[in-house]
């Protein structure tokens, strides 16, 4: 008997799924929170130059505002006040001649910045004076984070694979509030750029752990079901987000507000199982045995494991003689799992750092940026339904490589529109929408493509590589310095390059997962309903 046999027959999407499934939906708002938050706690407001060391003797105490700054900051080209450069000495001669004579002299800003605060109580710009020549360090703090999460998911995928998925959950639950908790209150800009490095290192193990567990408890036909549901917890937690921030203004307080959620996770992580598949595949077929009971009795179907006796469960799966422990290594180990993980790879990247370059590019197009991150999110609701009937339809490999392709041509819609910024917004909305669509796809279509002993181990290398593109993916937008367009054309080619890789993998629906590396290499005898070779 298969596994997939025993899970259809005691339900395999009974209640006891959906509990896991409900449990892991909400358990990852504030990873999806803390992924987004540099969007808002990174911006960086209108600002110029403090104009208190000009104010000698209180000489501007019969001036407005206005003109306090007219006398005090040169203006640019667009007519706004210079964000970093002030009159070395106040120019009383402008409030009757507004020009500004180029032989005036300027200097750097001399005692700190005033900033708006109209928007924001407050940044980290604004906490850290974090602008002119300091201006990268506000965006180096997203890419610090996803570093952090890029390592923290090779650690986890590696640790819940030697340790179980379950125990790792609780550990990445806990740090991941912790770390977030205390970055609220950080006392320098190190500091706090060091506490979100281990937030991403801790927090990541939360989603590619819940996803596994997810996938390993339910039956075939009932995968692609959880696998849209399982993406739909990102898609809420990207609306729920913007309008956490819009009444939350202050930097420090919103990271609180985000983090808190993860008590409510640590406390239904009790009733979170661990993987039966896991368990069985490590020899430990008591407690598998165990779960399945509990599995079986809270779907109703008691009566199937009666009959089935502990030690008869080691047959279900295959596995090799002996405890042997499985790595990373045995990723590359072996012909095909080496072009798996090479394919795979480059798929996730492509996916996570189109679909972050444009969810951090909310404020290029002049509109309200706690609208537009709603929008994002909203629009990931009908594209990640249609994942329902695109992979039933046309099945994992047209989804992934079609959604890739929309997503590539969007891009270079969006920077052929440039001039029209209503028109960039909705095709910049389309293009959220088939990323999303693409997301959805890549995570539940990994979970089928790689063998039990080492699911664990593909997945955190696949969000180990995601997590590299995420982290590449504010560094892309920083490039608009360069030439307008920059970003634009590069992740429209990172889009349609992966679009022509993702047709490479092998189709995946309707069949069994893998159990071990040789199902995937086709040399199990007895393995009947394998995947079929890569590249067919």
């Amino acid at each position: 008997m298969k596994f997939e046999d025993l899970l259809s027959e005691i339900n395999g999407f009974g209640r006891f799924q959906k509990m896991v499934l409900c449990i892991n939906f909400f358990g990852r708002f504030s990873l999806a929170c803390h992924f987004l938050l540099g969007n808002f706690i990174a911006v960086i407001p209108s600002h110029h130059c403090s104009i208190s060391s000009l104010d000698v003797d209180e000489i501007f105490e019969n001036l407005t505002q206005e003109e306090r700054l007219t006398v005090s900051i040169p203006v640019q080209d667009d007519g706004t006040p210079a964000s970093c450069h002030m009159f070395s000495y106040p120019q009383f001669h402008l409030l009757s001649n507004f020009s500004s004579p180029s032989e005036v002299a300027v200097v750097q800003c001399q005692n700190g910045w005033e900033y708006d605060n109209s928007t924001f109580i407050s940044t980290l710009a604004t906490q850290w004076d974090l602008v002119c020549d300091k201006r990268a360090l506000s965006r180096l703090t997203t890419t610090i984070f996803f570093i952090g999460v890029m390592f923290g998911a090779a650690a986890f995928g590696s640790l819940s694979a030697m340790f179980g998925r379950k125990p790792m959950l609780l550990v990445s639950h806990m740090l991941g509030m912790g770390f977030g908790l205390c970055s609220a209150f950080s006392s320098s800009f190190i500091m706090f750029a060091v506490l979100r490095f281990f937030t991403g290192f801790t927090i990541t193990g939360s989603v590619i752990i819940s996803t596994i567990l997810n996938v390993e408890w339910v039956s075939i036909k009932h995968r692609k079901l959880v696998g849209v549901i399982d993406s739909l917890s990102w898609t809420f937690a990207f609306m729920s987000f913007p309008l956490v921030a819009y009444f939350i203004r202050d930097w420090r307080w919103l990271t609180v507000a985000i983090s808190l959620p993860t008590v409510t996770a640590i406390i239904t992580w009790w009733w979170v199982p661990e993987s039966a598949r896991w368990l069985i595949a490590n020899g430990r077929v008591d407690k598998a045995h165990y779960y399945l009971h509990k599995c079986a009795v809270m779907n109703r179907k008691k009566e199937v494991v009666v009959s089935i006796k502990p030690e008869n469960l080691a047959k279900i799966i295959v596995i090799d003689r002996g405890n042997r422990k499985y790595s990373y290594l045995d990723l590359v180990r072996t012909p095909k799992m080496r072009k798996l993980a090479l394919l795979t790879g480059i798929t996730w990247f492509a996916v996570a750092t189109v679909a972050y370059g444009i969810s951090f590019n909310i404020s290029s197009f002049g509109l309200n940026r706690y609208l537009t991150q709603f929008v994002y999110g909203a629009i990931e609701i009908p594209a990640k339904l249609s994942i329902y009937y695109l992979l039933d339809k046309f099945g994992r490999r047209i989804t992934q490589a079609g959604s890739l392709l929309f997503v590539g041509i969007s891009e270079s819609l969006t920077y052929r529109s440039f001039n029209m910024k209503m028109a960039r917004t909705v095709i910049a909305v389309l293009g959220k929408g088939c990323s999303a669509t693409s997301f959805g796809t890549v995570i539940l279509y990994s979970s089928e493509l790689y063998p039990t002993v080492v699911r664990q181990n593909g997945m955190g290398y696949n969000s180990f590589v995601a997590r590299l593109g995420v982290s590449v993916a504010p560094l892309i937008l920083l490039s608009d310095d360069v030439w307008n367009h920059f970003s634009q054309v590069i992740l429209s080619s990172l889009g349609l390059s992966a679009a022509f890789v993702a047709y490479l993998l092998p189709e995946t629906r309707g069949r069994c997962l893998p159990e071990t590396i040789e199902d995937v290499e086709g040399i199990r005898y007895g393995y009947v309903e394998k995947l079929s070779s890569l590249g067919n």
